[in-house]
């Protein structure tokens, strides 16, 4: 009698964990399924060894015995090792249903009890590869892990500053409709609680992936306060993979776009003012713009152009740990243009005066060797 090498047989190290050995018999088991390969008897053998091994190595209880097994083989008499190790047994981790016949003499000496209760006759199907075998159901979800999908909202200062809904549409992978995320199409039947496959391959719509790309429109609620840059996770509305339990999260960045002569600097918001020279010169209290409305604004006299009056905490509302910014007007001086024959009079008036004064020439500094 032979031993058998099951590790070998599902490429699998003997340290490989419980999901590592679940995902390397699903990946080969789908492969070399008799269904998937008709006629094939080389696939057909390699089908029953894999799931023997599965049958083994993917239960705790058994595969302890293997282990224990494999290390006293070549050490111990043959008798005391068949009186140590084989005992009845069931059908195990669940894989191929199949004839007796279709497992060792190794499997059925210390594993299969004689196969008394543990096995069952008739069409093959796909139990651990996305199927229950009693209920039907789905199961070992949690061995795949859903992607998260990465996306961007462009929003106005105005959404920065009050929050809002917005309505997005981003790429993302779902389960396929056609196979419902197993990647294989199949004609079955229900006999009972089981579920009877008796033929399979890929699925034309998602090409065997079990996911397709599709787009995904969603609305989004944006909180006050969001910076430019700032990260949003939205729970269960990311990507699905065949196998996930659930969905992954959306990362959502924002981007604030700037307007109405308004940008953001951090968690500042910045705005270049236009005054004119009287203004500037004589003081004055004008009705500035805000990204949210108009307030009175107060401007010095004497004020120069890339002078910046504060407002604060006028800037995004605070949010968590950060603190609210501040709203900063940069003023611009501007000289009127479309002057009447009489304010041209009354400015030249100001000009000759202030030379009669002796006021210094602005540009004096400048033209110093």
């Amino acid at each position: 009698m032979e031993f058998r090498e099951y590790y070998k047989t599902l490429g699998v190290e003997p340290s490989a964990s419980e999901a590592e050995i679940k995902s390397a018999y699903r990946k080969l088991a789908r492969k070399f399924h008799p269904d998937v390969n008709p006629g094939n008897k080389d696939a057909e053998k390699r089908f029953k060894e894999i799931n023997e091994a599965y049958q083994v190595l993917g239960d705790p209880e058994k595969r302890k015995k293997y282990d224990e097994l494999g290390a006293n083989w070549d050490r111990a008499p043959q008798e005391d090792i068949f009186r140590r190790y084989a005992q009845s047994g069931g059908g195990g981790a669940g894989g191929y249903a199949g004839d007796a016949g279709d497992f060792s003499d190794f499997f059925a000496r210390f594993f299969g009890g004689g196969f008394a209760g543990g096995f069952s006759g008739g069409p093959r199907h796909f139990d651990d590869l996305g199927f229950d075998e009693v209920s039907g159901a789905r199961r070992g979800r949690r061995a795949a892990q859903a992607p998260d999908v990465e996306a961007v909202a462009e929003i106005s200062l105005h959404e920065a500053i009050n929050g809002g809904k917005r309505r997005l549409t981003i790429p993302a992978d779902d389960e396929c409709p056609t196979c419902n995320g197993t990647g294989i199409r199949a004609r079955q039947e229900r006999r009972g609680n089981t579920r009877i496959i008796h033929s399979a391959e890929p699925c034309d719509q998602c090409a065997g992936r079990g996911t397709i790309r599709t787009q995904r429109t969603l609305e989004v609620t944006i909180p006050p306060g969001m910076a430019n840059g700032s990260r949003m996770r939205l729970r269960g509305q990311g990507g699905k993979a065949a196998g996930a339990d659930g969905a992954g999260d959306l990362m959502l960045t924002i981007r604030v776009q700037p307007g109405g002569g308004f940008t953001l600097d951090g968690r500042d918001v910045r705005c270049s003012l236009p005054i004119w020279d009287y203004e500037a010169a004589l003081g004055a209290e004008i009705t500035a713009p805000t990204p949210t409305g108009r307030i009175a604004l107060k401007i010095p006299a004497g004020s120069q152009s890339g002078r910046v009056l504060r407002l604060r905490g006028k800037g995004l509302p605070a949010r968590g740990k950060e603190p609210a910014g501040d709203l900063l007007y940069e003023l611009r001086v501007l000289a009127p243009t479309d002057l009447t024959n009489d304010e041209r009079q009354l400015m030249q008036q100001l000009a000759d005066r202030r030379k009669a004064r002796g006021v210094a020439d602005p540009r004096a500094e400048m033209m110093r060797e």
